[in-house]
């Protein structure tokens, strides 16, 4: 009976949640002797968990309840990130640019990052900048509209496209980690006088890197930085954002259209990725858009037979 209750209540988003919680445990428990925090992670791992089934049983009973239960995803795709910083790299012991900067050259014959340096110009740089850095409030711009219909049920399938977007993305880290070309390429500490912008790509940089786990003035930023090159989850969820936009006709969509085509152009230009980052990430735009509504239905249904 209790199972029946926990089961209809929660939103396919938050089974999602649950689910890759688990799987999180059970990497952190297999890797124990190398993570050295593995036991506080899992502990967080079963409080986020019993955290959103608490929540979702709370659900229309008052509308703090049904709020938290709506958008709580928000904060917690950055909290799972940041869970991901602490395990990726011992669960390897190395990361894999060497093997994505061998695939750009297989493909192009020259390092596209170093390519692209004959475009560069503060203007440009700014303008790419800001695109890139806007990804982060674009997310819940597009949410925000969908939040404000008066059914919801867009706005919960676009809640679990999400995250479960963001967790597919999260487990091609888990596979192949990487930092990307402006440690391996190029000189990071170089980047403000390689690629100037005009007044705010500096300060967007250190936002970008700040939410990277890199503080400003490191001696030794590459053993700071998050591994998450690989697939990339800008490409990948602003196609998702571009897709949702156009299929629900929605307000912002010419401003998400240009945004995005800018961004996944930035993520290049601007040193963050490899170019088969972004192919990865088209890749899995399509996975995840294709099975999606299936794993969704199913959810639903499931919820609906309790």
């Amino acid at each position: 009976m209790l199972k029946k209750r926990v089961v209809s209540s929660l939103y396919p988003h938050d089974a999602t949640v649950v689910c890759f919680g688990v799987l999180l445990s059970v990497l952190n428990v297999a890797f124990l002797n190398v993570i050295s925090q593995w036991y506080l992670l899992v502990l967080v791992n079963l409080l986020v968990s019993w955290g959103v089934i608490a929540i979702a049983r709370f659900d229309e009973r008052n509308p703090v309840a049904t709020f938290v239960h709506h958008w709580y995803p928000v904060p917690l795709i950055f909290l799972t990130f940041k869970e991901l910083y602490l395990m990726i790299a011992p669960m390897h012991g190395r990361d894999y640019d060497d093997v994505l900067i061998a695939i750009d050259r297989w493909m192009f014959g020259v390092d596209p990052t170093a390519w692209l340096a004959r475009f560069a110009n503060p203007t440009l740089t700014e303008v790419l900048q800001i695109a890139y850095a806007s990804y982060y409030f674009l997310l819940v711009i597009v949410a925000a509209e969908l939040y404000r219909r008066s059914d919801k049920r867009d706005f919960l399938f676009y809640a679990f496209l999400i995250v479960y977007g963001f967790f597919l993305s999260y487990i091609g880290y888990l596979f192949l980690p990487a930092v990307g070309p402006r440690f391996t390429l190029h000189d990071f500490g170089a980047l403000d006088t390689e690629l100037p912008g005009l007044f705010f790509t500096n300060v967007l940089r250190d936002f970008v890197n700040a939410g990277e786990s890199i503080p400003p003035g490191v001696p030794n930023p590459i053993a700071c930085a998050q591994r998450d090159v690989f697939p990339s989850g800008h490409t990948m969820m602003m196609l998702i954002m571009m897709h949702v936009v156009v299929r629900q006709r929605m307000k912002v969509k010419w401003w998400i259209l240009i945004n995005g085509v800018l961004m996944i152009i930035a993520t290049v230009y601007l040193r963050y990725h490899y170019v088969i980052d972004l192919i990865a990430g088209a890749a899995l735009y399509g996975v995840c858009v294709w099975t999606a509504p299936r794993v969704y239905g199913w959810w639903e249904k499931m919820r609906r037979a309790q």
